[in-house]
């Protein structure tokens, strides 16, 4: 079966928000959750999610936040942290794969660090039994392809295409596709750009789906109440996961 990776922002619109809909979309059928850190510069992520990163922020998120509810999600669903390198570096990546490690977090997922840098730190993370999940982007070229995935993870992230998220572009992956598999046996899970109209069309020849915007979009709906925000973003849910296995 495909698998589906929800990504939530962290503290928006609180905390008990985050803490209910986590655990309502594992019962709706994500697999994996990519709970998300605030910043005010989240330079891959289109406008919904950079809208719910700055509201986050002004609400008053900080990651002592963040560690109080992974403590409470972590050991029931799959849980993955993703946030930009600066609250890692200032925080010290020691300190995240400890507080990680104590609530129960599988992985880090960090778009702005680039693989020569991530080096520095994969040994950490392995001897920790902690992913830090490796991007491919469809201009990487086969060689580079096969030095990024030397020491793959959980799961490889495809970028569906150049750019930030939430653009919906398309772009013919079947090359890069091709190439991934050629280097590595990490299942490939495609982001960027999916929601319940492309899911079908986009795991084509990938194991599992990354959605992000499609959900926040929902969190950001100031018309819904909690209960209805939930509500949609389970339904939400249930329908890709049946379009990316169906």
């Amino acid at each position: 079966m495909k698998k589906l990776v929800a990504y939530i922002t962290t503290g928006y619109p609180d905390l008990d928000f985050t803490e209910d809909a986590s655990l309502a979309l594992k019962e709706a059928g994500v697999d994996t959750l990519e709970l998300g850190i605030p910043f005010s510069d989240p330079v891959a992520d289109g406008p919904v999610i950079e809208a719910a990163n700055l509201k986050s922020l002004q609400n008053g998120f900080k990651i002592d936040h963040l560690l109080e509810v992974s403590k409470k999600i972590a050991p029931e669903i799959d849980t993955l942290w993703m946030g930009y390198f600066n609250p890692f570096y200032q925080k010290g990546i020691d300190t995240f794969i400890e507080e990680a490690k104590k609530s129960h977090v599988n992985g880090f997922i960090i778009p702005d660090l680039p693989y020569e840098e991530s080096n520095i730190y994969k040994d950490k993370f392995l001897e920790n039994d902690l992913a830090l999940i490796d991007f491919v982007a469809p201009t990487d070229s086969p060689s580079r392809i096969k030095t990024i995935l030397k020491n793959s993870q959980k799961f490889i992230y495809l970028v569906a295409y150049a750019g930030i998220t939430g653009s919906g572009k398309e772009e013919d992956l079947s090359r890069v596709i091709s190439n991934i598999r050629n280097s590595s046996d990490t299942d490939i899970y495609i982001g960027f750009g999916v929601n319940e109209k492309t899911a079908k069309s986009k795991v084509k020849g990938v194991d599992g789906v990354i959605v992000g915007s499609a959900f926040v979009s929902i969190m950001l709906d100031e018309s819904l109440s909690f209960n209805e925000k939930i509500k949609n973003m389970q339904n939400l849910a249930k329908i890709i996961k049946g379009e990316i296995n169906s």
